[in-house]
Parts: structure tokens; sequence; C-alpha cells
């Protein structure tokens, strides 16, 4: 009987779980599509009135600076309305890779009433018409410029920039690059070209990026309040588990407990509560130790939650990484690109801040911090051998590979960076 009803609570919440789901995603594909129509809504609402006051054939009620006032407020309304859902369209569409034709007219209509009103939008790239120059061009030239127009979106194909280096510094080579493209017949082509690729890149690499936190951190939470966390309540409710799942949390609780029996008698001493008999001081640590076993059981149930959670988000992680391998390569050429792009002075500032802040001489007080809250996001009791055993091996090994990137890459691509990191740390 119980067998049967546990199962059926399973079900019950496992159904909901998946209609709940369910809803989330439709309403997070439907997000672009809302927020235009609001805004295509607003729009429509402010060309009413313009043509509501257009069409008024009474001269002093068209004059009246109070209607005046009150409509110019409506307008208002409703052009903040469309500046925020064109904003939320904007960065969903973005989120969601939404390249939607539907769209265009409704975008166009909102624009011409923007244009009004002297607002400025960026919610789509703009079509660039091709002008009388390219359309009077030969088939030989149009080849010759889609040679550089057309590039590639496969940037597993990008080569990292320190496995562009050669002979000579880079700084030359950029020199010479540049002098070689200005002589190109070609080379507005090709720098336009390739300034649309690298932003490309760029937004390839942030929307990957988004989509490698919000995913994990929405399947771990909604996994976690929705599902996990109230099976595991159940289950240990009806097979009367344990309260305290390691002795740091009976430790903790039976510390508060003394702490509040200390605090009644002290009052009760000190005559600023009225005196109580032994039994009534029983029956209040009773109620406060039930309050205290209530806390850690749900803070056990969290405990044992957030390892089921912690682990469905890491296989979202894992499977976005899977599924999106041209986002993780535009992510490796624009963190390549930012990173070798910096100034010298700037190289040395981010290796010093990261080896302080990760191996340097008060870095063990942080990793201990970090470890010992990994282990009460667990419900896993601090093993301080294993904390220290931790801390005296991986941030020499990761001082020993931050020296050997130094030394592999980064002094032949850009030894003033290196020579400059030198002087600073001395």
């Amino acid at each position: 009987m119980v067998k049967n009803t546990l199962d059926n609570c399973k079900g019950d919440i496992f159904g909901n779980f998946l209609k709940i789901s369910h809803h989330v995603y439709q309403w997070s594909i439907n997000t672009p599509t809302r927020a235009l129509n609001r805004a295509y809504l607003a729009a429509l609402s402010i060309k009413s009135i313009e043509a509501d006051y257009a069409t008024s054939q009474d001269g002093e009620v068209k004059d009246n600076a109070i209607i005046v006032k009150y409509l110019q407020s409506d307008i208002d309304k409703y052009l903040a309305i469309i500046k925020v859902n064109l904003a939320e369209f904007k960065v969903s569409r973005f989120l969601l890779n939404d390249r939607h034709q539907s769209y265009w007219s409704k975008i166009l209509l909102i624009e011409e009433v923007l244009k009004k009103y002297h607002i400025k939008t960026e919610t789509i790239e703009p079509v660039i018409a091709p002008n009388v120059e390219e359309l009077a061009r030969t088939p030989q030239q149009v080849n010759k410029y889609d040679k550089y127009a057309r590039l590639k979106d496969d940037f597993t194909q990008v080569k990292p920039v320190s496995d562009k280096t050669g002979v000579l510094p880079r700084s030359l080579n950029r020199t010479f690059n540049k002098i070689q493209t200005d002589l190109k017949g070609d080379g507005e082509a090709e720098i336009i070209a390739n300034f649309r690729r690298d932003r490309r890149v760029t937004q390839a690499a942030i929307r990957c990026f988004l989509l490698l936190i919000i995913i994990p951190v929405i399947t771990q939470q909604i996994s976690k309040q929705f599902f996990i966390l109230p099976l595991v309540e159940q289950y240990r409710e009806q097979h009367h588990a344990a309260v305290f799942i390691n002795t740091e949390m009976k430790e903790e609780a039976f510390r508060e407990l003394e702490d509040f029996e200390a605090e009644l008698k002290f009052e009760n001493l000190i005559s600023l509560a009225p005196v109580i008999s032994t039994v009534e001081n029983e029956l209040e640590l009773k109620e406060k130790a039930q309050e205290i076993a209530l806390e850690f059981s749900h803070k056990s149930s969290t405990a044992i939650s957030n390892v089921c959670a912690d682990l469905l988000g890491l296989l979202a992680f894992i499977i976005v990484a899977l599924t999106n391998k041209r986002g993780i390569a535009a992510i490796k050429s624009f963190l390549d690109n930012l990173m070798y792009g910096l100034s010298d002075s700037a190289k040395a500032f981010l290796i010093i801040l990261f080896t302080d802040i990760f191996v340097g001489f008060h870095s063990p007080h942080g990793w201990e911090v970090i470890l010992e809250g990994i282990a009460n996001h667990l419900g896993i009791e601090a093993n301080h051998s294993a904390i220290f055993l931790f801390i005296a091996t991986f941030p020499v090994i990761l001082d020993t590979i931050l020296k050997y990137w130094i030394f592999r890459y980064l002094n032949r691509i850009s030894p003033s960076a290196v020579a400059t990191l030198k002087n600073m740390n001395e």
C-alpha cells in the first residue's frame, strides 16, 4: 500500500515536472514573438491616437493644452512599452538565434513610429542595398569580392594565435600584412569581410557563453525545486531517515541548542524573563529541539538534492557543449584574440592577478573556503586532511602549467610582455 502510494506520488511529481518544463520551454521559445507583438500593438495605439487627433473637427479640443498633455502622456507610455519590449525582443532573438521573416512587417511599422519621435533603435542588423558601383561590377569582379565576403562560418578551422607565430615578431608580421592589404586592389573588401567575420565570431561566442551558463543553471534549479527536493523530502519522511547526514550538522545543531539553553538560563538569572519551572524549561527546550530538527532535516534533504541537481546541470552543460561545437570554437577564437590582443602591461597585470589569487601566498585560505563551501553544498563532511593535501598539490600543478605556458607560448608571441612581467614581479 505504501509502495503504491509512493509510486503514485512519484508519477504525479514527474508529470507535473514535465508539464512545467514544457510550459517553460514554450514560453522561452515564444519570447521574441510575444515581445514584438506587444511593441507592435503599442505602435498601433500611437498611430490610432495620432489619427484620432488629426481627424478631430473640434478646433477648441485640438488647441486645448490639457488634452494635448493627456495625449502626450499616453504616447510616452506606449513609447516606453515599445522600447522595453524591443529590448526583450532583441536579447531573446539573439539568444535563440531566431531568424523568422514574419517579423519584418511589424518591425518596419514600429521603426516608422519611432522615427517620428526621434528614437533610434537597433533591433536588427541593417540590410545594406547594393549601390550603383556594385551593380555595375562584372562577374569576375563579383567573384573576386565574394572570395572575401563569403568567409567560412566554421570557426573550428580558425587557427589559434599561438600557431600563427613565425621567425619574425608578430608586430612586424602585422605591419607587413597591413601594407600588403593596403596595396591590394580588393583590400577594402577583405577588411570589410574580416570585420564582419569577427563580428559573427563575437556574437556566436557570447551566445554560446550565455547558453553554457543559463541552461545548466535553469536545469539545476528547476529539477531541484520541482522534482528532486519534493521527492527526497517525501522519501525521508516516509522512511524516518536520520535528521543529520554528517557529524558537522549534528555538532552545529547541538551548539545551537546549547546556546538557546544558556540564553534561557542567563535571562532567568538576571531576571530579564519571568522565572519558569524545570518542566516549562524542558518544554521550551523540546520545542526548540523539534524546530532545529526540522531545519536540519530540510538542510539534509537540500544537500542530497543538490548532488542530483548538480549532476543534471553538469549533464546539461556537457550536452550544450557537445551540440554546439561551432559556438565552443567561437569562444576559443574570441578568448584567444582577446588575450593576445591586450597590451603587454595588461597581459602582465592579468597574469600577476591570476597567480596571486590562485597560486600566491594567500591562496591556501581561499582554496580552503571554496572547498569547505562545496562540501557543505553537497552535504559532505569536510575532510581537512584531504583539503590540505589538495592545497599542497593543486596550486603547485597550476603554477607549473602557467609557467610552462609563459615559457612555451607567451615568450615567443609577446616577449615584451614576459619582460614586463619579470620587471613587475621584481
